[in-house]
């Protein structure tokens, strides 16, 4: 059995410590070039550390206080059948996100953080700015591969589909087996209908959209990408830009290091000035 839902690590220069499943999130001081945190949100059915083994000691060597949340594990057996993080229901993973982020800007004294959310993690990212008070919160939001307008899973939705068509209850045995984000994630899912209602931003806050062509996770690609409302910004991008043999996919997405590269542009504009974006 898991533990808790919530591991802080905190990256200090090129250091990055852990904390344990059932502490608080560390403190942390952030810079002056970085004052405001990092926190790194996970997507379906992996855990933090893994997923942001690349990305959190590589934004600690460039200063950042950087924390890593694991979210949505369900205790409940009959829910969550194989036992996995970011399976529960994305409204309550939203709730979790909110009470962690609350925690590092007490614990750092910032008044804002920025997300990096991997997958579900950027859809859940989204959930917390619009509907749980993350808009004040947080400054800069970078999506990778999120599940932003749904995803077919490379056409395993349609395949549900035909079986339900036939009697077999795909959606009710997937959100068993993993829990609800599963089906909260497909293309069309009330739960996302009612997350980009009117619009796809917030006021006040700097989007990056990264996507890659390679992926086959969050299908199609460009689904992730968003609409900039008022008082938002929003930079749709490619890994492949400027580099079109990228072949990154939806789990490299955390790793790659273009991808890296343009996920550290995106939380600080400046470091496309320092360093060269490699290919």
């Amino acid at each position: 059995m898991k533990r808790a839902m919530m591991v802080a690590a905190l990256a200090v220069a090129a250091c990055a410590v852990p904390v344990h499943a059932d502490a608080e999130p560390a403190s942390c001081s952030p810079s002056g070039a970085h004052p405001r945190p990092v926190v790194l949100v996970h997507g379906t059915w992996v855990d933090g550390p893994d997923t942001w083994s690349t990305l959190a000691p590589q934004l600690g060597a460039e200063g950042y206080c950087v924390f890593t949340l694991e979210y949505g594990y369900r205790a409940d057996p009959g829910s969550n059948l194989l036992q996995t993080y970011g399976g529960d229901d994305i409204a309550a993973s939203s709730r979790e996100l909110a009470t962690f982020v609350d925690d590092v800007r007490a614990r750092t004294g910032a008044e804002q953080v920025d997300i990096v959310g991997h997958s579900q993690g950027g859809v859940v990212a989204r959930q917390y700015l619009k509907f749980d008070g993350g808009a004040g919160a947080v400054h800069t939001l970078v999506t990778l591969g999120a599940t932003n307008h749904g995803t077919t899973f490379s056409a395993g939705q349609l395949i549900g589909s035909l079986a339900e068509q036939f009697g077999l209850p795909v959606g009710e045995v997937a959100a068993a087996a993993v829990g609800p984000s599963f089906v909260q994630q497909m293309v069309g899912s009330n739960f996302l209908g009612a997350l980009n209602a009117d619009g796809d931003t917030v006021p006040g806050v700097a989007y990056t959209v990264i996507a890659t062509r390679s992926d086959t996770v969050s299908t199609p690609p460009e689904n992730t990408f968003l609409t900039a409302g008022p008082g938002a910004s929003v930079d749709n991008v490619w890994v492949q830009d400027g580099c079109p043999q990228n072949t990154a996919t939806h789990m490299e997405l955390t790793s790659d290091p273009r991808a890296v590269w343009m996920i550290q542009r995106g939380l600080d504009r400046s470091y496309a000035d320092r360093v060269p974006s490699p290919c």
